[in-house]
């Protein structure tokens, strides 16, 4: 079953059709930042770490597509220097977990992944995890993030998407 559904998700359009269609003009309509009953992709969730189980929470964050605009500096200034259309130095579905960790300050980011996009917007779906919930410390697998002390995992690059940007050149 999840090879089969991998394929669907290869090309949605396609595979999905008109599901897919009223699907993606609902998510455009919700907010930044929604909490999701269960994956919209759930094989993908579940290679990434997700469980069915109290403590592990789904959320789909959206970013703006497109490259970072500065904005165009006032006065007398060398426009070469000026520099507007820079990229950033993380990744939008990096963007997209700091988003989720800021709205939801109790629980860690544990992974996430692409979703979709439209001409204006990408959104990602996140996986987090209540480190403090008694079925989280209980899980083998799940262990060991609720024994670091330290927090935001998101913020310090040490999900997948952010270890991609901490590569060394």
């Amino acid at each position: 079953m999840p090879k089969h559904l991998a394929e669907t998700w290869k090309k949605p359009k396609e595979n999905l059709g008109n599901i897919w269609k009223h699907r993606l003009i609902r998510i455009r309509e919700e907010g930044t930042v929604v909490r999701v009953e269960k994956p919209t992709r759930i094989d993908r969730a579940r290679t990434l770490g997700y469980k069915a189980k109290q403590g592990f929470i789904v959320v789909r964050a959206r970013v703006p597509s497109g490259r970072r605009k500065r904005p165009k500096p006032a006065g007398g200034r060398k426009p070469k220097t000026a520099g507007r259309f820079l990229p950033a130095d993380k990744s939008k579905q990096q963007m997209a977990e700091e988003k989720a960790s800021r709205k939801y300050p109790n629980m860690e980011v544990l992974n996430s992944y692409y979703l979709t996009e439209d001409g204006k917007h990408k959104w990602y779906e996140i996986i987090l995890v209540d480190t403090s919930h008694p079925a989280v410390k209980k899980d083998k697998e799940r262990k060991w993030i609720t024994s670091k002390k330290q927090r935001g995992r998101a913020n310090r690059g040490l999900t997948s998407a952010g270890k991609k940007s901490r590569i060394k050149k």
